[in-house]
């Protein structure tokens, strides 16, 4: 054998040693690879362009044409066992890992559930929407107005000369001198006379400010619900007659309720209306000031000059209005003594409900 056919023959033999001295170390690498990123560094290493298998048939134009096919057979060989080997490592990682989740997220089926806590409304919501509701039933309609509100349609309108107590800002939030937070639902009323021809029947809830001391039966935001009747032939009769029925759809047949005379300046005659006593039954109780019946709303006649201001004949149209506290209504329907607890959100309070 000549000089060259020798050196051809270790070439050979060299190569073929480094194709399964490749395959052996890959192999055992994978044995050491836990995830997906590990695992196509070595894919790269090994089978890449610039790999290492890549590299040593780089040289295979130094094999003769009889060696050339017996180790370009063998590379593909070593290259598909590598793939192989990859394909399997990779399954047996993933395998790996949905195990290790499914283990950290393992439910115990034999323990108790968890009960889900519902939502429901507050006890202030909840009784606003009866109240809408019994009204709707005789024929209202709901209105709504600006919270921040012109001086206006909160006192001018409303018959309150500029020297009425209620304009103090010791009472009421003013934002300018023209612009404050309503005191009263009351506003809503020159709204709707002044945007509609009778005949007008409107309830209109919503939140007003006072500038009150926090205490069991005052706060200086609370709800109050105004209600508004115009037409021809309206009476003092119509007024009792509803406030009656709003009661007892409320709290019940046994309900009673008195007017006692007062002075409103936006109606005339006027009254404040009282409901027997929640806490005592109409004994008399520091609830009541041992009076039998607690105030919960004011109420009339609307006055003539309020009418006039909406471009409303007063002489051909005649109307009452009222305005109720919810808060007050909601403390007489479940038996609540403190206001402060309806603001609170105190759930050990509110579940009762």
């Amino acid at each position: 054998m000549s000089g060259d056919a020798l050196i051809a023959m270790k070439g050979y033999e060299t190569m073929k040693q480094q194709l399964q001295q490749i395959e052996l170390r890959a192999k055992q690498e994978l044995e050491t690879i836990r995830d997906a990123k590990e695992l196509e560094e070595l894919r790269v290493k090994y089978l890449g362009k610039k790999g290492e298998l890549t590299a040593i048939l780089k040289q295979m134009s130094t094999l003769s044409a009889e060696e050339r096919p017996v180790i370009g057979q063998l590379a593909n060989s070593i290259r598909a066992d590598i793939e192989q080997a990859i394909t399997e490592r990779a399954a047996k990682i993933k395998a790996e890992l949905s195990a290790k989740r499914l283990s950290e997220e393992r439910l115990d089926v034999t323990l108790p559930g968890k009960k889900k806590v519902i939502g429901k409304l507050h006890p202030l919501n909840s009784v606003m929407n009866e109240i809408e509701e019994i009204f709707l039933g005789m024929g209202f309609d709901i209105a709504d107005g600006p919270e921040v509100e012109y001086d206006y349609y909160n006192f001018e309108a409303l018959n309150l000369p500029p020297d009425h107590p209620a304009r103090d800002t010791q009472d009421t939030f003013y934002v300018t001198d023209k612009i404050l937070l309503r005191t009263q639902t009351s506003s809503v009323q020159i709204h709707v006379m002044e945007s509609q021809k009778p005949p007008i029947r409107i309830i209109s809830p919503g939140r007003v400010y006072r500038s009150d001391a926090v205490d069991a039966t005052h706060s200086p935001i609370f709800h109050q619900i105004e209600g508004l009747v115009v037409d021809k032939g309206i009476t003092m009769a119509d007024l009792i007659g509803t406030l009656d029925l709003m009661m007892k759809r409320l709290y019940g047949d046994d309900c009673k309720i008195r007017l006692r005379p007062h002075h409103f300046p936006f109606t005339e005659p006027s009254a404040e209306v009282d409901v027997l006593c929640f806490n005592c039954g109409g004994k008399g109780c520091s609830m009541c000031k041992n009076e039998g019946y607690v105030e919960l709303l004011g109420a009339g006649m609307v006055h003539p000059k309020v009418l006039a201001n909406c471009g409303i004949d007063p002489d051909v149209y005649s109307g009452f209005a009222f305005g109720l506290g919810l808060e007050r209504v909601v403390m007489r329907k479940y038996g609540i003594n403190d206001m402060r607890l309806l603001y609170e959100n105190d759930l050990r309070f509110l579940n009762q409900f």
